[in-house]
């Protein structure tokens, strides 16, 4: 799919919006993944079983007749699902990474990633809101689940100016939640 995003102008130093370089790294990407999970409560689900599984293996282990397979077993439950974002992450990663270096343009009209294979045009409506980290702008989609999550790394900015102009963009067309 090709979209003519217009993004000549921003080049050019146009304020209609701001322009992101930047490849996508495994930090960026557990970013969104924590925060996602942060918005959902999923955090607490995930380090309620953590927890549950991590006593099942100190009960396992202190008890009179023990199975090291057991304790084993409960041990590698805790950390499988204590890694699950980490995982996933890892798994983003491979799927994006081999498109190289990412140009996102955020405008009035909305965001538009291009790299070398793909362009890509999302409307504001496609979001519900976004959160903001010290290094990132995570915007979430307006299905349940929040399946799409978009990340913009702040150090793929041209300058400190360009953070400010794409705090207030973004502010104006989505909530912060």
């Amino acid at each position: 799919m090709i979209v003519d995003s217009g993004r000549d102008g921003m080049r050019d130093g146009g304020r209609d919006g701001v322009e992101l370089v930047y490849r996508p790294t495994r930090a960026d990407i557990l970013t969104g993944v924590l925060v996602r999970e942060r918005l959902r409560r999923l955090h607490l689900f995930r380090w309620g079983l953590v927890a549950l599984f991590a006593a099942g293996a100190l009960l396992t282990l202190t008890a009179r007749r023990t199975s090291a397979t057991s304790v084993v077993l409960a041990v590698f439950c805790a950390v499988l699902i204590w890694a699950m974002p980490r995982l996933q992450a890892h798994h983003v990663l491979r799927t994006v990474s081999w498109q190289g270096e990412y140009r996102t343009s955020v405008s009035e009209s909305g965001l538009t990633a291009e790299t070398a294979h793909v362009s890509l045009l999302q409307r504001w409506s496609v979001f519900r809101g976004y959160r903001e980290t010290r290094d990132h702008l995570v915007l979430f989609s307006r299905d349940p689940n929040i399946l799409l999550v978009e990340v913009l790394p702040l150090r793929g900015l041209r300058t400190p100016e360009d953070a400010e102009r794409l705090r207030a963009l973004v502010g104006e067309h989505l909530p912060r939640v």
